[in-house]
């Protein structure tokens, strides 16, 4: 079980959990996970400095090992006003439908990012990981100088390449079965839907830093394939989303452990940006809408109060049920068990490979 890359992060398994941002993982989870093994990470996008400095220190309450922060790089939307406009009207049926104030005034779109990064070198975090681009030169460059691993995610090879270029120390390979929103980057990826199993190799095969496999995995099966694949390390999101530690909405876990893998889709209505989901009412309804949707992040802004409302009623049908394709194999256990029994049956299928084609 020991990797280029476990030797790196100076974890025991090759078992990253993912940096689900918007409220899933709690510090609890993150210590959890890096507790029993593996690296938790915290998803950090959508905090304030404030609140990442606050939840960096109550991680390191918990636990001594190496953990992650995880950002998102800015984007610079182009959505004209009158295309904001056009959506923010629209929206209004489903506050009618909500209860909740008409023609809300537009809040703030993003956190900003060099405030944010700065709290990482601050903090001395271990491991400082993003995605959605790459961020500016100076940023990376502190990290190395601070000795914080860097980790980038691409969902193609020329991402990959790109990443590599910039100095980061390891590749997230994030395949289409992935949930939550797409890391593509570059413009002539927008659109690609590369499997976890054809992407893997293909970016190991192109760059010299560790890959981490990512998209559709749950257990030791999907190691041992990632492994051998040429992979360094897996990471997990939907596997830990309805753990004891995870802080998902309930209605959220729900529909995790009661779907089947064809209940996914891809969508830009919650956000602006290509994300896999459950499918539900809101998605559903919004298909028809006939305008433009604004760039992310404008559109997460403007659909916000809808999904805090809806979250505040368990109204799942309007809530944004990020998940990923394997999540018929989702588990409401503990996120220490689940490491545990990633890494043991991972163990075993190891060892009965190891025999195959031998004489019984």
């Amino acid at each position: 079980m020991k990797t280029e890359l476990t030797r790196r992060l100076k974890i025991e398994y090759p078992v990253l959990q993912a940096p689900m941002a918007g409220g899933p993982t709690t510090p609890d989870l993150v210590a959890a996970v890096s507790n029993a093994g593996g690296l938790g990470s915290l998803g950090a996008g959508y905090l304030t400095p404030e609140q990442i400095r606050n939840a960096i220190r109550e991680i390191k309450g918990k636990t001594d090992r190496p953990f992650a922060v995880n950002l998102f790089v800015p984007e610079q939307p182009s959505t004209p006003d009158h295309t904001i406009a056009e959506m923010n009207g629209y929206l209004n049926k489903y506050r009618l439908d909500m209860g909740i104030a008409l023609n809300p005034s537009i809040p703030k779109f993003a956190e900003s990012f060099d405030e944010q990064a700065q709290v990482v070198l601050e903090e001395n975090v271990s491991v400082f990981s993003f995605t959605f681009g790459i961020p500016p030169k100076n940023i990376i460059q502190s990290m190395n100088q601070k000795g914080i691993v860097i980790v980038g995610t691409a969902t193609t090879v020329v991402e990959a390449i790109a990443l590599e270029a910039a100095g980061v120390d390891a590749v997230v390979a994030q395949g289409s079965e992935a949930g939550g929103h797409r890391g593509s980057f570059l413009a002539s990826s927008a659109d690609t839907m590369i499997g976890t199993m054809a992407l893997v190799p293909q970016i190991v095969d192109h760059v010299s830093v560790p890959v981490i496999a990512s998209g559709g995995i749950m257990d030791g099966r999907g190691l041992v394939a990632s492994l051998a694949l040429g992979a360094s390390a897996i990471q997990m999101g939907t596997a830990f989303l309805a753990s004891m530690e995870s802080g998902a909405h309930k209605a959220h876990k729900q529909k995790i452990l009661s779907s089947n893998e064809d209940a996914t889709q891809v969508t830009t209505i919650y956000s602006g940006k290509a994300a896999r989901g459950i499918l539900t009412g809101f998605m559903k309804d919004m298909s028809n809408y006939e305008g433009t949707i604004p760039d992310y992040p404008i559109q997460n802004a403007l659909t916000r109060d809808i999904r805090q409302a809806a979250s505040h009623v368990s109204n799942p049908e309007y809530m944004s049920l990020w998940a990923g394709q394997g999540l018929r194999l989702a588990q409401d256990h503990a996120a220490a068990e689940i490491v545990k029994q990633t890494v043991e049956q991972a163990e075993l299928l190891i060892k009965s490979i190891g025999h195959l084609g031998e004489r019984s």
